[in-house]
């Protein structure tokens, strides 16, 4: 009997082990930084109805993660289904960034960066004073485009027009 018992529990650690690995493996193939998943938007596990507010901002938003670092720190995942682009998109970056601030206003922890996801290539972005001040006038932009009558195309791409929702009632469409 005490030889079957030893051969059980060498039989769970040899299991733990390998689930360890495996789960080490899938992490860093996710493009997840080193620590703990505290929020995902990702539908992988359940479903989450949480929404990052700054209502000073009158921002919201929903990260894809969060992963907590061993030091406290919180960095912000955005997945992009998509190839690498040469940079990230300008737009992808605003997004991170606006997470940046979500996280900062929300957990009371400024992240250091933020994360871009692609589906061959990860991007570090540093969450820095120039980057939350682009953010706080692209913010302010729309909040004031809100407010008017009419508001003029803002790109000179077709395929852009072609899924826009608005593309029956625009009258500066590009196809």
């Amino acid at each position: 009997m005490a030889w079957g018992g030893l051969l059980l529990s060498l039989f769970l650690v040899f299991a733990a082990v390998i689930v360890l690995l495996q789960t080490r493996r899938w992490q860093r193939e996710s493009g997840l930084p080193n620590g703990r998943v505290i929020y995902t938007d990702g539908g992988a596990w359940h479903r989450n109805d949480e929404v990052l507010y700054d209502t000073r901002l009158r921002l919201a938003g929903k990260p894809d993660y969060l992963v907590e670092q061993a030091d406290g720190g919180i960095v912000p995942v955005e997945i992009k289904s998509g190839r690498a682009p040469e940079l990230p998109y300008p737009g992808h970056v605003l997004q991170l960034i606006a997470y940046c601030r979500l996280v900062e206003t929300t957990y009371k922890v400024r992240p250091a960066f933020g994360i871009l996801q692609y589906s061959d290539r990860a991007f570090s972005v540093d969450y820095t004073a120039t980057l939350e001040r682009d953010l706080l006038d692209t913010l302010q932009d729309m909040q004031r485009d809100q407010l008017a009558r009419s508001v003029d195309r803002d790109h000179g791409d077709a395929r852009r027009c072609q899924s826009c929702g608005f593309l029956n009632a625009c009258g500066q469409s590009l196809i």
